[in-house]
């Protein structure tokens, strides 16, 4: 069986993967890599068949999204680990091997991501996971090094390899065996929030999620649905919302969805009078699409688990104008 594999889901990506899929081909030594088409109606298959005839190509009939599409494609692919990696990344020298040798090194942890810096600029940590993803009391997800539209500098601040309680979906290092025995990602979520749900699963199983400085990629961001696109803020709120009915324990799921549904109307409104109109009906869509989507959610034995942060990050951010001690 193959150490690990490099998939990379496409969707509509040439223009990504002839900037950085040759980065990803020099420093992916020992490894499988392999691109997942996601149905792409640009000239991706054309460019990957005539450039890297050496790379796997797995054709996927339809645009399954994120979720589904990764896991249409990993039920095909045979590997210990899994690096599920976005197309608009740029990867550097040795950005495997410190991240296999820490999960070859205690088997409870199920995922890990490295540092994630922006590619546009190198400095300063990205959006999609920073330097490890947590989530307040509410669902509410940030990372250290990026705190809602705030980036911090990269200063040597997080170097360190640390639990935490989300890996990011732009570059993941999934334990196979774990990903499939937990049924991989809820299809339901088709993109975004999915990598949540996921690690939140793996917690809920007893497994742990880190993240690990010693690797550092540059990722581009907003590469599939800019982040003001409302189908985004709508799949946002919507998986939003699955995600903590199917992952809190049942002692505090209620009251968690009435303030998180109270403090999304908050938001909408705010948007409203900003003039976002759009994304306002986005809203309220995804709020009736979730409690469409109850009947068709399971709930896993959900239970405490640690590395949820306790009060409230939208509070302390833009009320206290405080940093979170994590």
């Amino acid at each position: 069986m193959t150490k690990v594999a490099v998939v990379i889901l496409n969707y509509n990506g040439q223009k990504f993967l002839e900037t950085f899929l040759q980065s990803v081909v020099n420093y992916s030594e020992n490894c499988k890599i392999i691109v997942a088409d996601n149905a792409s109606t640009d000239n991706s298959i054309v460019f990957l068949a005539n450039t890297y005839p050496q790379i796997k190509l797995v054709q996927l009939p339809q645009n399954e999204g994120f979720a589904g599409g990764y896991n249409s494609a990993l039920n095909q692919i045979e590997a210990e680990y899994y690096v599920l990696l976005n197309s608009d990344v740029e990867v550097t020298h040795n950005w495997i091997q410190p991240i296999i040798d820490l999960m070859d090194s205690d088997k409870t942890i199920a995922a890990c991501q490295p540092k994630i810096r922006s590619y546009h600029q190198k400095t300063h940590f990205e959006y999609a996971g920073a330097a490890g993803g947590y989530i307040d009391w509410l669902g509410y997800p940030f990372c250290r090094g990026r705190v809602f539209d705030a980036y911090e500098e990269d200063l040597g601040q997080y170097n360190d390899t640390k639990e935490v309680f989300w890996a990011t979906g732009a570059c993941m290092f999934v334990r196979a065996e774990i990903f499939h025995k937990l049924g991989g990602f809820d299809a339901h979520f088709f993109a975004h929030m999915e990598e949540i749900d996921l690690c939140w699963r793996m917690k809920n199983a007893g497994n742990k999620v880190f993240y690990c400085s010693d690797s550092t990629v540059f990722h581009v961001g907003g590469g599939t649905l800019h982040k003001s696109n409302p189908r985004k803020t709508f799949l946002n709120y919507r998986n939003g919302l699955a995600m903590l009915y199917k992952n809190l324990p049942s002692n505090k799921l209620f009251i968690t969805l009435l303030f998180r549904l109270v403090l999304d109307g908050i938001s909408g409104i705010k948007l409203l009078l900003s003039g976002s109109l759009s994304d306002f009906l986005a809203i309220i869509k995804a709020h009736f699409a979730f409690y469409g989507l109850i009947p068709k959610l399971k709930r896993q034995s959900p239970k405490t688990v640690s590395q949820i942060y306790q009060k409230s990050i939208v509070w302390e951010h833009f009320v206290k104008k405080e940093k979170p001690k994590i």
